[in-house]
């Protein structure tokens, strides 16, 4: 019997140390003990992140990086970084999490861990308004131009859903739709809540915006792999801020009052 409970002792012990040596590896650690939140990001991506006309980062995701830090008790650093850069600086150390939209695509999630989505969103379409009364799956056709990002969601979208028009794509938002506001595209497809408020800061008069969602794309934050620790803070973050009306009143902020426009326009 003594020797049973040497072994089971044994075991917990090494069990025990297991957990300590994951704890002190962790990210979360990590950040505890420097005092600082670092968050990659990737301004543009309206009404998510985006630089005001003073040149500060302001957003939905800022502010849920701000909620964040504030929750660890720790200041916060924000790295503004190409798109193309994000997952390459997480998983370099560069940056402890990226909270820039990103879709939790399964390829994605084959290099970083996803916290459960944050927000879903489907990809759109704004036409030019010499398509109107058009629906999508008429602007299939090799005559017409679609434009997008390059390397995003809507990237990926454009290639399954359009199979015969033309597609091209450009380094930002902004220089995509500009090809349809210059007619030289037909139509922009990006995610939702980017084309809402390019509507309403500067397509109004210009453009069509098609609201149906082509497809449905959960929105994650990303983090490094073999990190437990942190992955069950976050979770537990996004179930509180989702529940003591944080997030809701981040969300109402953004994306049901207009009141940041004048920020950016």
């Amino acid at each position: 019997m003594r020797k049973v409970l040497l072994a089971l002792f044994m075991l917990f012990s090494a069990l025990y140390a297991d957990d300590i040596d994951l704890w002190k590896k962790s990210t979360l650690n990590t950040i505890l003990k420097r005092g600082e939140l670092i968050v990659g990001l990737e301004p543009g991506y309206i009404p998510f992140e985006m630089k005001s006309k003073k040149g500060e980062v302001i957003g939905f995701d800022v502010d849920m990086a701000k909620a964040m830090a504030d929750a660890m008790g720790v200041k916060l650093t924000l790295i503004p970084t190409e798109w193309d850069g994000l997952i390459p600086s997480l998983l370099t150390g560069k940056i402890d999490i990226i909270i820039s939209g990103m879709t939790m695509f399964q390829e994605r999630n084959l290099k970083v861990n996803f916290i459960e989505p944050y927000m879903t969103v489907g990809q759109t379409l704004l036409v030019a308004k010499k398509h109107k009364g058009k629906k999508w799956q008429e602007l299939d056709k090799k005559e017409y131009t679609i434009v997008t990002k390059f390397g995003v969601s809507a990237e990926v979208a454009a290639k399954k859903i359009f199979k015969n028009a033309k597609l091209k794509t450009f380094g930002s938002e902004a220089e995509s739709v500009q090809e349809v506001l210059n007619g030289n595209a037909d139509a922009f497809i990006f995610d939702k809540p980017f084309n809402s408020m390019f509507m309403i800061e500067k397509g109004k008069n210009s453009l069509i915006h098609l609201t149906d969602e082509l497809t449905y794309e959960p929105l994650g934050w990303a983090i490094r792999k073999g990190d437990p620790d942190f992955v069950n803070w976050l979770e537990n973050f996004l179930n509180q801020i989702k529940h003591d009306g944080v997030y809701d009143k981040i969300y109402e902020k953004w994306f049901i009052s207009d009141k940041w426009l004048p920020q950016v326009l």
